[in-house]
């Protein structure tokens, strides 16, 4: 059993406890790798903005060193993003949301990269909650903004009668499928793209296993491992920016309502 998990191009994506499950009646709590994972993103993210202040001021370096360089270009992508995307004149407001959705979800698929890690993004629970959570939050806004005008959302302007009462419920069930679409998505990448790594991986280790001439053989794998894995580093910063970009049009139809 142990051999056939080993092999599993599906191993890697299973939630195992790392410290002993503990039950008091019917609840139980469980420290598992999934959440080890999340508390070292966590911890790197931590460290990551804590490296740009000064140890006195606690303030920005006036002269900029490499890591503060980067995290201004990346706000600079980001501002553009909400600027672009979301048409109004409080689109600004948005830029911590947008900023701290886009830093969590990039440390957590690369951190997913390093070997023996945890891709927690390979889940669509996590996901899905993330996704979900960010719709509600961006109904609330649309509601607080609108009122019960925000519903004038689903049905386009210029809609003849009859047409409403089959556009209607189109336009419902497709704004209700956003954040499934938009977790999938995310999910779907990456578990897709790790699966392909962990099977030429494997690929590799049968052949280094037989011996004789198919030592050599093993080689050809690993050799291919190498640009599939800056493919999938690729991947992970575009589905960082795909999925901040759907927040921000996500955004815009909230508070423009179309």
């Amino acid at each position: 059993m142990l051999i056939l998990n080993f092999f599993s191009p599906l191993e890697q994506f299973v939630v195992n406890p790392v410290l002993t499950p503990f039950f008091f009646y019917f609840f139980g709590l469980s420290f598992t790798n999934q959440f080890l994972i999340f508390l070292l993103s966590f911890f790197i993210l931590s460290i990551f903005f804590f490296s740009l202040q000064k140890e006195t001021t606690h303030s920005l370096f006036v002269i900029p060193n490499n890591w503060q360089i980067l995290t201004e270009q990346i706000n600079l992508l980001i501002k553009s993003l909400i600027i672009d995307n979301v048409k109004n004149s409080k689109s600004e407001y948005f830029i911590p949301l947008l900023y701290s959705i886009f830093f969590f979800i990039l440390v957590l698929n690369l951190v997913g990269l390093i070997p023996y890690s945890f891709t927690i993004t390979s889940h669509i629970i996590v996901t899905f909650s993330l996704a979900l959570a960010i719709f509600i939050g961006i109904n609330i806004i649309g509601f607080r903004r609108h009122g019960l005008h925000y519903f004038s959302l689903f049905l386009p302007p210029g809609t003849s009668v009859l047409l409403s009462f089959l556009l209607i419920p189109i336009e419902v069930i497709s704004y209700v499928f956003k954040p499934v679409s938009l977790s999938i998505r995310l999910f779907a990448n990456m578990m897709a793209g790790h699966t392909l790594l962990k099977v030429i991986a494997g690929f590799g280790y049968s052949l280094l296993c037989l011996g004789s001439s198919f030592f050599l053989l093993h080689y050809i794998p690993l050799i291919i491992l190498l640009p599939l894995f800056v493919l999938e580093l690729g991947v992970a910063l575009i589905q960082t920016f795909v999925f901040s970009i759907l927040i921000c049009i996500y955004i815009n139809d909230a508070m423009n309502l179309h």
